[in-house]
């Protein structure tokens, strides 16, 4: 599979977390993800749509897996379910756990320098987009070997 014409997936921002993530796509621990709308709204960007592949990177912007969207929803932050917080694969085992972890990215310097509000916080009200999603490829590099 070419991962070279697929849209990227950038799961949080490189380092550890993003690595931590990356582990846990290639190793199916993880099959759910979410991010703001606000963000979608400020880079002007469009949903992601069911069917759509992406390319998922790693903390050095290496192209290393293919995943396949299955599903995506708008839904209040206080909407999201136990089992979407499960699929994330990041060890919650609560929604409160997964939220304390999301709200605690969302509120950092990263994140608020990114939207471009310094003072930003979520709420109840916030709006997230729930994703799906299957691993169908990963890259032959170093380190992942070709699995799919």
């Amino acid at each position: 599979m070419d991962l070279d014409g697929l849209p990227l997936a950038e799961f949080a921002f490189p380092g550890p977390l993003r690595d931590q993530l990356v582990a846990a796509i290639l190793s199916g621990a993880k099959t759910a993800t979410s991010g703001l709308l606000l963000g979608y709204e400020r880079e002007n960007e469009p949903l992601p749509t069911v069917g759509q592949r992406c390319a998922v990177v790693d903390s050095q912007n290496r192209r290393v897996a293919a995943i396949e969207l299955t599903e995506v929803r708008v839904v209040r932050l206080a909407d999201v379910d136990l089992q979407h917080a499960l699929d994330e694969g990041e060890g919650d085992e609560t929604v409160a756990q997964w939220r304390a972890g999301h709200e605690s990215f969302w509120h950092s310097a990263d994140v608020r320098a990114e939207l471009g509000d310094p003072d930003f916080t979520v709420n109840d009200d916030t709006l997230v987009v729930t994703e799906r999603f299957r691993l169908v490829h990963t890259a032959d590099i170093e380190g992942y070997g070709d699995r799919r």
